[in-house]
């Protein structure tokens, strides 16, 4: 396997693992809240009904009756959402309610930790991406991830964006040299770094090594981008960048992100899924939850009990 492969694929593993340990001391400072402060549990307050899921260009992702345990813990419980195309959708709720883990179901990221195991069903394009059958090469390349820190390959900007492409077998340079172009154009890069596509990627800032990754990840013709914290280790200026970018690229894609920062979610989403303790507690219209939660905790989050 190329050398590039692997460094990505530890890359990402590496933020799957972190995220893991995280959400297991974070689910337990959750629980422990509950215990002491919350008047009724998740399971004995009515959720939303499940969603019922539509066909044509409505709605791109489905989530079925979707459970993850690693090990002995449970991490996700019976999330059924619908996920829509060419919108900004928000996944936001406290450290280690499962967002991270629920986005990186979305491609399969979360095969690569120990002893995981997933039941339900994930459909993108009417594809259940968890059926037996499935080539998750092809699954990947719908679903382009960005992830909270940069993970620039070590190689030239060119190499970085074009990387994917070859992976999928194209190698003609005029090509190639084209789709870099347009998806660094795409990120706002294209003038930034015009004379100097051959330097390391290393040498970029955060910030342009985050729009490189955008621009890798798009130059593979995604349907939807992934964002896990997208923008939290980038300095204010750098994460408005990134956030116009995704307002713009929702035109032609569908954006999930993961967020901790509500004031973000407020700003940019057109549909929000609120996430507690591994459950789905509300979904909708970004308006809508945001000025007229109707579950307890929603409101109890919003309003900032608990963060």
């Amino acid at each position: 396997m190329h050398y590039g492969v692997v460094l990505l694929w530890a890359t990402q593993l590496i933020e799957v693992q972190q995220n893991h340990m995280a959400t297991m001391s974070a689910t337990a400072a959750a629980r422990k809240f509950v215990e002491n402060d919350a008047q009724e549990s998740v399971s004995e307050v009515n959720r939303q009904p499940l969603p019922e899921f539509h066909t044509g260009s409505e709605s791109k992702i489905g989530i079925r009756n979707l459970n993850l345990t690693i090990g002995n813990n449970h991490i996700l419980k019976d999330v059924s959402v619908e996920i829509p195309h060419k919108k900004i959708t928000c996944i936001v709720g406290p450290s280690g309610c499962g967002k991270s883990t629920l986005l990186k179901t979305l491609n399969r990221l979360i095969d690569n930790v120990e002893n995981v195991k997933v039941e339900g069903s994930i459909e993108v394009d009417g594809e259940d991406i968890y059926g037996k059958k499935v080539e998750i090469t092809h699954i990947r390349k719908k679903l382009g991830l960005v992830s909270q820190r940069p993970t620039p390959l070590p190689m030239s900007i060119f190499d970085n964006v074009s990387y994917g492409c070859r992976i999928h077998g194209i190698r003609k340079k005029k090509v190639l040299a084209q789709i870099v172009e347009t998806n660094l154009k795409a990120v706002g890069l294209w003038d930034e770094v015009k004379d100097r596509l051959h330097s390391p990627a290393s040498a970029l800032s955060g910030g342009q090594q985050q729009r490189l990754c955008l621009a890798r990840g798009l130059a593979i013709e995604p349907k939807f981008i992934l964002g896990d914290e997208a923008t939290s280790a980038l300095d204010p200026i750098a994460s408005k960048l990134i956030e116009d970018l995704f307002v713009g690229l929702k035109e032609n894609y569908g954006v999930v992100l993961v967020t901790h920062t509500l004031r973000q979610a407020l700003r940019i989403a057109d549909h929000v899924i609120f996430m507690y303790l591994g459950e789905i507690i509300e979904s909708g219209p970004a308006k809508e939850l945001f000025h007229n939660p109707q579950h307890p905790l929603t409101k109890q989050y919003l309003s900032g009990v608990f963060s």
